[in-house]
């Protein structure tokens, strides 16, 4: 069976506080992430069943993205958001995901830039 590649759930501006980043300070003192997640998979059976369980909830999406901000301290956002994509494309519905990690007023030492982020996109079938 083919996936539809339009067939998408998307969560989109999750907010948490997590102490990640390059610098001491930032593993200390924490700050704000935002994240946003596209996971392809094939929706017509949800659709068709009107059943949770023929889909991935979005609760379960929040608790994984939730687990890995809050969790243990990483250096790089690419690190954060593998961590991340890995968990969600483990799921066997799941064909692929694109996960968006940003920090909102990055400690960037004489700029003023609202966020900076990075977007990564996995499939079951990446060789890289």
């Amino acid at each position: 069976m083919t996936i539809n590649p339009s067939d998408k759930i998307v969560l989109e501006g999750m907010q948490f506080y997590g102490y990640h980043g390059v610098h001491v300070e930032e593993r200390i003192l924490g700050q704000s992430f935002i994240v946003d997640i596209e996971i392809v998979l094939d929706l017509r059976p949800a659709g068709l069943s009107d059943d949770i369980g023929d889909t991935l909830s979005y609760s379960v999406v929040y608790a994984i993205v939730k687990g890995e901000v809050e969790g243990p301290s990483k250096s790089l956002l690419e690190s954060l958001a593998e961590g991340i994509a890995q968990k969600v494309i483990s799921n066997d519905i799941v064909a692929s995901t694109t996960v968006r990690v940003r920090k909102a007023n990055p400690p960037i030492k004489g700029a003023v830039v609202s966020t900076v982020g990075i977007e990564i996109y996995r499939t079951k079938n990446c060789d890289y």
